[in-house]
């Protein structure tokens, strides 16, 4: 980090002469746009598919649920949650891809675990009251920082600067004993110069499953200088969980009969253990200095530290003691060789490095250069707490002790230009280079792995426009490396990089009473990742490279708006996931070894052929409004193998929303809100997994992640 903060230091006194220029200042603006945002996202006129959500959006639906359910009416999204109701664990896939292939930024930081690529927002509880904007980009989009985005890319921003002061009270309350209580301030501009904002949060909830508990808490805190030419700005924010476990999922037969059950903790004889819970504690450190040189050139450079430590806990019963590093116990001439016992799975690690932008605007070009350098460095180990065989367990016992390291390059060149007022052209390439190094995992320390990984990812387009028509075409190339737990398979049998070739060809026109848009892609895989059923050399269930595989298919939005008081507004998407050659895996424990299965041209797994969003959007009388919500989303199949038994089931669900304010009365502005959801108390589940095996004949078991019936959220919001 002292390296890094003495390359901070540098840039922003040499970047005085940088491209210095005796051209007119340009004096219409007291801060900067905050750039290290603007350099990754697409511009209105970029040549990609894309959706843009503003604060006032995002005020309407936060009542406490975690950031996927807030992007959940977007086009191509499927939302998920462990817990049913959308507190706690929870996912989201876009075009059927899930977090692990979604790039996420926060202030252009890369927020993807390092490790396995995914995003865990329960991490960062109520983040979304602190976020000003957020862009999904689908498909492969433009370059970004951190991990390869293959399915979309989710850009947050909290930089803008808030020119005047707020203080915001939010409380929600609804069934399963949810709850959200979060206060926030802003001082605006101090001087004309300083600003400082701030936030505390907290959410509770019981869950819809059974002991699907959550008890989150936050804070973010922001302060800037700025003045004509400069910006500098510190950020703050962090997030603590303790949440039940509930990713066991159900079986099938016991989701027909009680949906709810948990199998978490049940390993305890008795009532379930009261502390089979997940804990850690993340906190995020982010210091941005912008510059603007002249009138064409403008500068970002951004230090940033991402600090993570905590565990989950479990109570399991008959283990082998050996496996735990411990002996067997000798009670007499008996030899005891198993134990019900505690445990804890630790991770402690960090994540820092710095991200960098220059941003040239001139006549009809504008060019940005950029990228990341990140280290992430893990240290993955478990404690033993108590066993239930008196073994003499030492104090503190840890019985293995592993650590990770994962370097990460990026540079990019993005270069746009106006060739006239209807036809503009978009380049950009991106250079990567990555380096892991791997001491062991869990259930085999022994594995020792140091790869790297380059890669080049290309990207160009075009777009038109006459009139209020806007035409679009744009080919990328994008890859991305291998996951930690991929690499479980040992050296002779690590998997190859994923690359993903993305056509995207679009149509919107955009008019005071409607717009329409229109968009069709195809995404072609090389070497594409999937679980398989096949075990490798040392025992492990890892992802195997498939060959060739795609995603085709066509997004459609539209909005119409009748009169003030009445809009409709809509998407659909249709599409076509297929593995053109699977080959399936199964353990034969009636003849040992496993036997495999060969498959043609079968769906991609949690890639549904239709998902669906409609909005129709009331306003009865000023400052109310009624807003009907509704989803689609047709069937998922659990894996590649495209059998109706081992997949989810169609689901449609309908939502209302209520808003009211209350302006100048008692204070600044009241706002009221009522949110209803699944109104017609559907049963439905939105995820799942499932596995087969052979013994006494072919067995298939399938797990569901069961979503909460009818329920409710109310919230009432003062700003002071």
């Amino acid at each position: 980090m002292k390296k890094l903060l003495a390359i901070a230091i540098a840039w922003s006194c040499c970047s005085v002469s940088f491209g210095q220029s005796n051209d007119k200042k340009i004096n219409d603006t007291t801060f900067l746009q905050p750039i290290e945002v603007t350099a990754l996202r697409a511009a209105d006129k970029d040549p990609f598919a894309k959706t843009t959500i503003q604060k006032n959006e995002i005020e309407k639906q936060n009542l406490g649920q975690d950031l996927p359910f807030l992007l959940s009416n977007t086009p191509s999204a499927v939302v998920t949650s462990d817990a049913g109701n959308g507190i706690g664990y929870t996912g989201i896939r876009i075009r059927g891809t899930d977090a692990s292939r979604v790039n996420v930024t926060i202030n252009g930081i890369p927020y993807n675990d390092a490790e396995n690529q995914g995003t865990f927002f329960v991490n960062l509880p109520d983040f979304s009251s602190s976020v000003n904007s957020i862009q999904v980009q689908r498909g492969a989009g433009t370059s970004s920082n951190g991990a390869g985005a293959f399915g979309a890319t989710i850009n947050m921003e909290t930089n803008t600067l808030h020119e005047k002061f707020y203080a915001n009270l939010n409380n929600s309350f609804g069934s399963y004993n949810s709850m959200k209580n979060t206060f926030q301030f802003g001082s605006g501009l101090i001087n004309k110069h300083f600003t400082i904002d701030g936030r505390m949060s907290q959410i509770k909830s019981d869950g819809y499953v059974d002991r699907a508990s959550s008890d989150l808490k936050s804070f973010y805190i922001s302060t800037a200088y700025t003045d004509q030419d400069n910006s500098i700005r510190l950020n703050i924010f962090s997030g603590k969980e303790k949440t039940y476990q509930a990713w066991n999922g159900i079986d099938e037969q016991t989701l027909q009969t009680n949906r709810t059950y948990n199998s978490s903790g049940q390993q305890q004889p008795g009532t379930p253990y009261a502390n089979e819970t997940d804990n850690y504690k993340q906190t995020h450190y982010q210091l941005f200095f912008n510059r603007k040189l002249n009138n064409y050139w403008q500068s970002n450079i951004a230090l940033f530290a991402t600090t993570g430590k905590g565990y989950y806990e479990e109570y399991r019963a008959n283990q082998t003691l050996i496996n735990y590093g411990l002996s067997p116990y000798f009670n007499g001439t008996n030899v005891i060789t198993e134990s019900d016992l505690i445990r804890q799975l630790w991770l402690d690690n960090i994540f820092y490095g710095t991200t960098y932008s220059f941003k040239y605007n001139k006549n009809n070009n504008q060019v940005t250069m950029g990228g990341a350098y990140t280290i992430y460095e893990g240290n993955h180990f478990g404690k033993v707490l108590w066993t239930k065989v008196p073994v003499g367990l030492p104090a503190d016992y840890t019985w293995y002790n592993l650590t990770a390291r994962k370097n990460d390059f990026s540079f990019y060149t993005k270069w746009t230009r106006d060739w006239s007022n209807r036809l503009k052209s978009y380049f950009d390439v991106q250079v990567r280079s990555v380096q892991y190094n791997i001491n062991g995992f869990r259930n085999n320390p022994d594995i020792r792995m140091e790869k790297s990984f380059g890669f080049v990812n290309p990207k160009l387009g075009l777009t038109y426009n006459y009139k209020s028509w806007q035409f679009f075409g744009s080919y990328a190339i994008a890859s991305k490396e291998p996951n930690r737990d991929d690499f479980e398979a040992g050296i002779n049998n690590t998997p190859s990089p994923e690359t993903l070739f993305d056509w995207e060809l679009g149509m919107e026109k955009k008019h005071k009473k409607y717009n329409i848009g229109v968009n069709l892609f195809y995404m072609k895989y090389k070497n594409q990742l999937v679980l398989t059923g096949k075990i490798n050399d040392v025992g492990a269930y890892t992802r195997s490279n498939i060959r060739d595989s795609y995603r085709a298919g066509i997004e459609l939005q539209g909005k119409y708006v009748f009169n003030d008081r009445l809009s409709v507004s809509g998407n659909i998407t249709l599409s076509e996931n297929k593995v053109l050659h699977f080959e399936e895996f199964i353990d034969d424990y009636d003849n040992g070894g496993q036997v495999s299965k060969q498959y043609q041209k079968t769906d991609i797994s949690f890639s549904p052929k239709v998902t669906a969003n409609g909005l129709i959007n009331i306003v009865p009388f000023k400052d109310a409004e009624i807003s009907l919500m509704n989803k689609f989303v047709s069937r998922q199949f659990l894996d590649n193998t495209s059998q109706v038994s081992r997949s989810i089931n169609e689901y449609f669900i309908q939502d209302i929303r209520m808003t009211y304010e209350l302006k100048k009365k008692f204070f600044k502005s009241t706002q009221f809100m009522l949110q209803l959801n699944n109104i017609f108390n559907k049963l439905y589940v939105s995820n799942g997994y499932t596995f087969s095996y052979i013994y006494g004949g072919p067995i298939t078991e399938n797990y569901y992640y069961p979503m909460a019936p009818f329920n409710f959220m109310a919230g009432i919001n003062i700003s002071l």
